[in-house]
């Protein structure tokens, strides 16, 4: 097909903020997994789907499938849509508390 670019798994975009490897990245309403760590304005690759371990907000219960904001602020996901972007579902159980959960992107 003449106007297939890339499959959109990885896309380049410019860092918004100084971004680690494994580290959530959320350009506009574009979000994805850092693939390298860069400086903020710096080039890097985000995995735009999957399934990933990540910071959730401690104090959550998270139910399998529900849904999962982004905190562009404290960097985590959380199940609160107020000033969030929804980019991902729970993939497993997280408990309250725990520091991490499991995330499936919605890419």
């Amino acid at each position: 097909m003449k106007s297939f670019v890339q499959t959109g798994d990885y896309l380049e975009v410019t860092a918004p903020y100084d971004v680690t490897s494994g580290s959530g990245v959320l350009v506009g309403k574009l979000f994805g997994i850092a693939a390298t760590t860069v400086a903020s304005g710096g080039k890097v690759n985000i995995l735009r789907r999957g399934v990933f371990d990540h910071a959730k907000t401690s104090a959550q219960a998270w139910t399998q499938g529900a849904d999962l904001y982004w905190d562009d602020t404290a960097k985590v996901f959380t199940t609160v849509s107020t000033s969030n972007t929804l980019v991902a579902k729970a993939a497993e159980i997280a408990a309250n508390p725990s520091g991490t959960g499991r995330v499936v992107l919605n890419g």
